[in-house]
């Protein structure tokens, strides 16, 4: 989307420059952190295993595929890694392995949601175009993705459209995983990966894409503003449902080259220059976000 001038009257060009500079030192901070808790997840259910550490450690890990999602996401704009052949590389080999986003696929997709947003030429619209939603209709849709249809559903689409150019890194990666959880003496732990994978992450995935734009005021407003909402979450939150600074997503589409873990800074300059002041974008936890995208029965 083409940004407006008037963003200039509260960033300069010089701090936007300052903002947009990549470090590859913290990309790969980024992706330790996240391994690191996909790996304590797996050790928790794995040293004390009882129905409750497994069910913790299938939630952590539903969190952290959406986590590499999202930085095959910044692999995809270029907005992670200081090096271009990082952020292919990583973007395909790692986090869209582990996540099941094909970077190439993906980059051409979500590109033109940028190019796109504001306007009904936008291919992420069909995806929240109906919210604000009755309560009753969006408990059937969390009803349906923790019970695992919408997860079956997607897998399934994915399995009849297997090619290996696409998917192949993602069959690689779930060959290391089994492996290493043979090695450790868990084979039965690659299941939570498939659990968390099938009961968990959709949910997590409906509640990020509704907290981006479902709650928008005006999907066909020009002005990120209007057509996006940035959230700012409790810890857990953050942890689950929007996870590597994703959550402003207001700041990411006006500036799609900062990278993420620059972004809770632009939010804080912005709103300290008042650039938020007039417009109702910024949600206060989850809590917020279902109230935003819900409306009575009657309405």
């Amino acid at each position: 989307m083409k940004q407006a001038p008037e963003i200039f009257r509260y960033i300069s060009r010089e701090e936007l420059a300052a903002l947009s500079s990549k470090s590859d030192v913290r990309a790969f901070a980024t992706i330790g952190w996240q391994a690191l808790l996909a790996i304590a997840a797996f050790a928790l259910a794995i040293a004390w295993p009882n129905p409750l550490t497994v069910l913790v450690a299938i939630v952590i890990l539903g969190g952290r595929i959406q986590a590499f999602g999202i930085i095959t996401h910044d692999c995809a704009h270029g907005a992670f890694f200081r090096t271009p052949a990082l952020n292919r590389f990583v973007g395909k080999w790692v986090s869209g392995a582990i996540a099941h986003v094909p970077l190439d696929l993906y980059r051409r997709y979500h590109l033109d949601h940028h190019r796109h947003a504001g306007t009904a030429e936008d291919p992420d619209r069909w995806m929240v175009k109906s919210y604000p939603v009755t309560r009753a209709s969006l408990k059937r849709k969390l009803i349906r993705d923790l019970t695992g249809q919408t997860g079956f559903r997607d897998l399934v689409a994915e399995i009849k459209g297997f090619k290996w150019s696409q998917t192949g890194p993602s069959v690689l990666f779930h060959a290391m995983l089994f492996v290493a959880l043979l090695v450790a003496g868990a084979p039965w732990a690659y299941a939570m990966w498939w659990a968390a994978r099938i009961f968990v992450y959709p949910a997590t995935m409906r509640l990020r894409q509704i907290s981006e734009h479902g709650v928008a005021k005006d999907r066909d407003h020009p002005d990120a503003r209007v057509n996006t909402g940035t959230t700012i979450p409790h810890w857990w939150e953050a942890l689950l449902f929007s996870p590597c600074n994703v959550n402003y997503h207001v700041e990411h589409h006006i500036f799609a080259s900062v990278p993420p873990y620059r972004l809770p800074a632009l939010h804080r300059l912005l709103a300290s220059r008042g650039y938020y002041a007039a417009h109702d974008c910024i949600a206060r936890g989850f809590s917020d976000v279902l109230t935003r995208a819900t409306r009575p029965a009657s309405a």
